[in-house]
């Protein structure tokens, strides 16, 4: 099967900035892959390369065997990009610009007009088609340039934070419909939504500091924890000894227990007796992402 491989793939912006340090990646062209990690962390950058807009400093990366570098064309046949910055020209309809990418792409003019409106009507915004796109707001904006990808013939779709600016029902309905999509085309999704993501995506990757520390399915991230119970306390705590697990600070002043379900019990027993504010429950993408990028604050035992 195609896949995406990056090796050492590195990028240095100027002495003082390493976006993206040495990333190994192997994906199988199915489905959704989403990159999960926060502000700066490195998503557009790798989002970028791969998409053949911005060359790496060092490493290499293949799209189906294709070098991003030196076979850029042939891989621009085979995707379309949504990336985090774009918008769309403002003095143009939605329908004239969706048409006129595809005749750009080689569809003929009927066609173009056809899949415009199609893609259009799957994101709910018709009604809009012949309205200029510097009068629309910025999440209608957004589902616009969604369109635009998905009425192309592109069976690779990068997407960069494509729901940012959604409201909450807009970003369900986005959610079914790559849901439909990704059975019959790979989406590499950026996302700040870890919702989002565990909704969506087969496969996960975490990104901080332009380091990929993890990459996996659900069940495969929880397993590479080790614990699948996690208890929060909220507020400050008391010195308290755990027999098995790790414990990890969050900046806002809360603490997280990664740890097994008999331990999660023995510890509630007591934080119950203290009369502690806390929860327990199964671990989450939440817990994961906060568990690999998190300073940790107890050894594990």
């Amino acid at each position: 099967m195609p896949e995406i491989i990056c090796k050492n793939l590195s990028k240095r912006y100027d002495k003082d900035r390493l976006a993206l340090d040495k990333i190994n990646l192997s994906l199988k062209l199915n489905g959704v892959f989403s990159l999960i990690g926060r502000n700066g962390a490195g998503k557009t950058t790798l989002v970028r390369i791969l998409s053949t807009t911005l060359l790496p400093s060092a490493g290499s990366a293949y799209i189906d065997g294709m070098n991003v570098m030196s076979e850029a064309g042939k891989i621009r046949e085979r995707i379309a990009v949504v990336p985090q910055e774009a918008r769309p020209i403002g003095w143009m309809t939605p329908k004239e610009m969706i048409s006129s990418y595809l005749m750009w792409r080689g569809f003929s003019y009927r066609e173009s007009i056809k899949r415009s409106e199609e893609a259009l009507d799957l994101l709910g915004i018709t009604k809009f088609a012949n309205r200029l796109s510097q009068r629309l707001s910025g999440g209608t904006k957004r589902k616009v340039l969604v369109a635009t990808a998905i009425a192309s013939d592109a069976d690779i779709i990068f997407l960069d934070e494509p729901t940012t600016g959604l409201d909450p029902i807009s970003r369900g309905e986005l959610w079914d419909l790559l849901l439909k999509l990704k059975k019959t085309r790979f989406i590499f999704l950026t996302t700040h939504y870890l919702e989002e993501a565990e909704i969506l995506a087969d496969r996960i990757g975490i990104l901080e500091n332009g380091k990929l520390l993890s990459v996996g399915n659900l069940h495969e991230l929880r397993n590479k924890m080790g614990y699948p119970y996690s208890i929060k306390i909220l507020g400050s705590v008391k010195e308290i000894k755990i027999n098995k697990g790790r414990i990890v600070k969050g900046r806002d002043g809360h603490t997280q227990i990664f740890t097994t379900e008999k331990e999660a019990r023995r510890l509630g027993s007591i934080l119950i007796k203290r009369k502690t504010r806390f929860s327990i429950n199964p671990v989450s993408l939440e817990d994961i992402f906060y568990y690999f990028t998190k300073e940790e604050v107890g050894e594990e035992s």
